[in-house]
């Protein structure tokens, strides 16, 4: 791996020796996951996209979910103990996470969040999540997202 191509979620999995995979693809502006997996030839369930929320008390949290899917925010408001949450505008993605959109990933955050994986992310040895920038994903086993964040598997999608 280039210099130019690391991340801070991938260099803090090797950091934490988290065993991974970088896929790196052509891609100059913003595409939404569904049409990135369909491009590559990647199934829609294994790949996770990275939404980011405020809840009541003013917290953030980042969800994770299969990018064909949306977020129930009733089921993501009680999976973090709060009465509800909404998402952040895409104008403050970029000063709250340091990522831009397409790019946002649970892993490396400027302030880590707490993260809620949907619980189908368990289901496979290996998923897809943004690898910190557009153009760049990081395969890994859900398993290990525990050692590298807080989080949790759940029910979030409607």
């Amino acid at each position: 791996m280039g210099k130019e191509v690391k991340t801070n979620a991938m260099r803090i999995l090797e950091q934490k020796k988290i065993p991974f995979r970088m896929n790196l693809y052509e891609c100059d502006e913003f595409i939404d996951g569904v049409h990135i997996a369909e491009q590559l030839g990647q199934e829609k369930e294994r790949s996770f996209k990275s939404l980011i929320a405020a809840g009541k008390s003013g917290a953030h949290y980042v969800f994770a979910l299969p990018v064909a899917e949306e977020l129930d925010l009733k089921k993501a408001a009680k999976a973090v103990g709060e009465k509800a949450v909404e998402l952040i505008p895409v104008k403050e993605l970029f000063s709250l996470t340091g990522y831009v959109r397409g790019g946002c990933t649970a892993i490396g955050l400027k302030k880590q969040f707490p993260a809620v994986f949907d619980e189908t992310a368990i289901l496979f040895d290996e998923i897809i999540i943004s690898g910190g920038r557009i153009g760049a994903q990081i395969l890994l086993d859900p398993q290990d997202l525990p050692l590298v964040i807080p989080c949790k598997f759940e029910d979030i999608t409607m």
